[in-house]
């Protein structure tokens, strides 16, 4: 369950996508409750209980990034909606450049998704796709959403 975050990591086509579209909710609460801001050590809980949790369904499974993990994309995807109000548009555009960056990998994050193994390895090249992405979410807001 942690791994495929409640099972959306299950679906049969595009699970990392699903993963998340299903990180947004949990996202939106976090934020409104407290702030966006408060996404980032979300994301950090997440991203360390997903280490733990990948390396362990890695091993057992016997591959080195199952497409049924998706806790990565939650993670990512939560640091990328840090810099972000909790509204549709914002959340919109913050999931659309996350999955962008996920799903091209340009330097570093192709050469973390080859290069490093295990738990760690699953998890940290979406971290630098949120690396990519949050930076182009907060320009985006400055620029063009005020």
């Amino acid at each position: 369950m942690v791994v495929t975050w409640f099972g959306a990591g299950l679906s049969p086509v595009v699970p990392g996508t699903m993963g998340s579209l299903a990180a947004l909710p949990f996202a939106w609460v976090i934020a409104t409750l407290g702030a966006p801001w408060m996404l980032v050590p979300a994301g950090v809980a997440v991203f360390l209980i997903g280490w733990w949790a990948s390396d362990v369904y890695c091993r057992l499974a016997g591959l080195k990034d199952p497409g049924r993990i998706v806790i990565d994309e939650v993670a990512a995807q939560w640091i990328t909606l840090s810099v972000a109000p909790p509204e549709l548009v914002p959340y919109l555009v913050g999931f659309v450049l996350f999955r962008i960056f996920d799903m091209l990998k340009p330097w570093p994050i192709s050469w973390a998704d080859r290069r490093v193994s295990g738990g760690f390895g699953v998890m940290i090249d979406d971290i630098l796709a949120a690396g990519f992405s949050t930076p182009l979410l907060w320009l985006f807001l400055i620029f063009l959403w005020t």
